[in-house]
């Protein structure tokens, strides 16, 4: 068992409110070792439905402080990775028989004015019988409304979060288990246990950011006891092969007063979520059944000129939103707000509850904030101007910066080139150095997946097996199946993998 040194913060989990604590504190100077038990966004934070969005339905249940919190953060997310974050314009047909377009219309135009806007369109009414977005639907959906939300790629945020972190001299330690707490002479310290072995670190705080666990790892693995409690909800996505052509996203009411999304997806195939389901079993073996996928169907079918069966599903996932308690009845109602829970006795050990991906940076503030008064720090909160690593565009404009690429490297297919853009921002340069041909990318792992990217995603972003490049790091696995996966995995075993971290080797994969 070794001995590891004494940090100022240990954070316990790697979803986006603990690498987005994890790059905060960094970033304010104060030393930052962050354990999660698999990889990164493995569960919740990578089975969002990929929003950056106020909520509008939340004003429906008169929320109106947390829409204004996440409205003001869209507009912060949107311009701190511009290459990874961008606008996405949402079609809301009407049905009169579910809400008068008056109510729909007023609640529109308080999501548009609740928080300026920078980036986004404001909405509007439409005729759908004139508008693109029209002719997918069915003929009797002849009116509607427009309004603007953001799109992201909720695992690459927890990622280039922790690359930040990393890079501001945080320590990531992924597929290592924070065991137990115990407090020693002022300190707190963890038993971490990973496939490389047992260690143990002291840390002067310690954040519980195990999102559906947290609950849990303070009965079973701290001294303490919390005052709050998470309600788990069960939320499940379908894909499907795209069902229109044009780049508008829709929402669909329903008679159950919910609302589905349904939105472009990886260019070859339409999005559709979520569900609202109470969720009693395993956090990690959560999984979508037969009756959630009817659901989907079935609420998106009402709309759609094309039905959508179930036979249609080409992927599904499914993940537990640990959401704030909040005694409300109906699941689709508890808040999407956060907690912060700080016990400061015997070592302060701050809890997180709840939250939502729109709002992590600031419940990272806020909780940094809180930890600073505890531990002190040489800096001040720095983050609601700073961009995320490969989000420095020219003047911050995706297109311009695609048309640059375009211009520099000719020779990269138009998916792929793309694809790495969209990914990797300016980072892209670390892929393409000194590359002048397709060949340059080395061996052509899977489709569209080259060496360099790989090698790249292993070394830098903290990848290790052939379901963390392929269905985090990227979204090759959609694309490509589980064929050839064997040839990617040999490759991994073939190769010492690992993240630079100071102190310490990375085991091989």
């Amino acid at each position: 068992m070794r001995h590891s040194g004494t940090y100022d913060l240990l954070i316990v989990g790697g979803g986006i409110n603990g690498v987005g604590i994890a790059r905060d504190a960094a970033g304010r100077g104060l030393s930052v070792l962050l354990c999660e038990q698999d990889d990164l966004a493995s569960h919740t934070s990578s089975a969002s439905t990929k929003l950056i969005h106020g909520g509008l339905r939340y004003l429906e249940h008169l929320q109106i402080s947390l829409v204004r919190k996440a409205l003001i953060e869209r507009e912060i997310l949107l311009a701190s990775a511009p290459h990874l974050m961008r606008p996405l314009r949402f079609v809301l047909p009407h049905d009169a028989r579910l809400r008068p377009a008056w109510l729909i219309g007023a609640g529109l135009f308080l999501y548009d004015h609740l928080a300026r806007r920078h980036r986004l369109a404001g909405s509007a009414r439409i005729d759908l019988r004139r508008h693109v977005a029209g002719p997918a639907l069915k003929p009797q959906y002849v009116r509607g409304f427009v309004y603007s939300d953001g799109w992201t790629d909720d695992a690459r945020l927890v990622v280039l979060n922790a690359v930040d972190a990393r890079e501001r001299g945080a320590r990531i330690l992924t597929r290592s288990r924070c065991e137990k707490l115990e407090d020693s002479q002022g300190r707190w310290v963890a038993t971490l246990a990973s496939p490389a072995g047992t260690e143990k670190v002291a840390a002067r705080a310690v954040v519980n950011a195990t999102g559906p666990w947290v609950g849990q790892f303070v009965r079973d693995a701290s001294p303490v006891s919390v005052c709050h409690s998470v309600r788990l909800v069960k939320g499940s996505h379908i894909v499907v092969p795209r069902i229109y052509e044009h780049r508008f996203a829709y929402l669909f009411q329903n008679d159950d007063r919910r609302v589905v999304f349904a939105i472009p997806y990886e260019r070859e195939f339409t999005l559709i979520g979520t569900t609202d389901a109470e969720y009693t079993g395993d956090p990690g073996a959560v999984h979508i059944n037969s009756q959630e996928v009817d659901y989907l169907c079935a609420a998106v079918s009402r709309y759609f000129a094309k039905p959508v069966h179930p036979g249609d599903v080409v992927w599904s996932y499914s993940g537990v939103r640990p959401l704030l308690d909040d005694d409300a009845a109906d699941p689709a109602s508890v808040t999407r707000d956060y907690a912060l829970e700080l016990d400061r006795h015997p070592v302060p050990l701050l809890n997180v509850f709840g939250g939502k991906i729109t709002t992590y940076r600031k419940l990272a503030e806020t909780a940094v904030d809180m930890l600073t008064r505890e531990l002190g720090s040489p800096r001040p909160a720095w983050t609601v101007h700073a961009l995320l690593p490969g989000g420095d565009l020219p003047r911050g404009a995706y297109a311009g910066f695609l048309r640059s690429l375009e211009r520099a490297h000719p020779w990269l297919p138009a998916p792929l080139l793309y694809r790495y853009a969209h990914a990797y921002g300016t980072r892209i340069a670390y892929i393409l150095r000194g590359a002048h041909s397709v060949s340059d990318l080395g061996e052509e792992l899977l489709p569209q997946l080259y060496e360099r990217e790989a090698d790249y995603l292993c070394h830098m972003e903290f990848a290790r097996t052939a379901e963390d490049i392929l269905w985090r790091r990227t979204r090759l696995g959609l694309h490509v199946g589980t064929a050839g996966h064997g040839r990617l995995e040999e490759w991994l075993a073939s190769r010492e993998i690992g993240a630079p971290d100071p102190g310490r080797r990375r085991s091989t994969a």
